[in-house]
């Protein structure tokens, strides 16, 4: 008799399979894809009721007609939406900053899906540093954003950035690049 899924998936996982790589393996073995995203999110120990959240929303597009020879390419899939995101629990600190991208978000005017998207799984995962030198290299639409809004909101973000133990290097001349530009308006 066979282990669990969840502890085949935390086996694979700790063999250093990806997460994607870990359902390919399960759902090729099992045939049934939604059991194996399953198991693959409660092996990396993602809550069972946001797991539930994360494959309804996609299990019809992705889970509900598997065809055989295409478990790798859903992992892949699975992996890129998010579904797979380990949420990190953020400081008051980290708190604060998402809270300051998300004012700046709001001051660019408009932004493109893609970007959104890879800024929420940052946020879930707390790679703060990564979302804010990508609104940094961002810029407010001209017709519908604020840019004083936009730039000094980044700023504050930059500074508490820099609070944090060991800080990034990149974060501070990110920050010196958003304090140019909110003297310029």
């Amino acid at each position: 008799m066979l282990p669990p899924l969840p502890t085949l998936a935390r086996h694979a996982l700790d063999r250093g399979h990806t997460p994607a790589e870990t359902y390919a393996l399960l759902a090729r073995r099992t045939g049934e894809p939604l059991p194996a995203a399953r198991a693959v999110c409660l092996a990396l120990h993602i809550p069972l009721a946001e797991t539930t959240i994360r494959l309804d929303e996609c299990h019809d597009a992705l889970l509900a007609d598997p065809r055989p020879g295409t478990e790798a390419d859903t992992g892949e899939l699975l992996e890129a939406l998010g579904v797979f995101d380990v949420p990190k629990d953020l400081t008051a600190t980290e708190l604060a900053v998402v809270d300051h991208f998300l004012t700046a978000i709001d001051a660019l005017g408009g932004i493109r899906p893609g970007h959104q998207h890879g800024l929420a799984r940052w946020f879930t995962t707390g790679n703060l540093t990564a979302a804010y030198l990508s609104l940094a290299a961002a810029h407010p639409r001209p017709t519908t954003g604020n840019p004083t809004q936009y730039w000094t909101t980044l700023v504050t973000a930059g500074e508490l950035l820099t609070t944090t133990p060991t800080p990034d290097p990149r974060i501070k001349t990110a920050l010196t690049h958003c304090r140019s530009q909110a003297a310029t308006w």
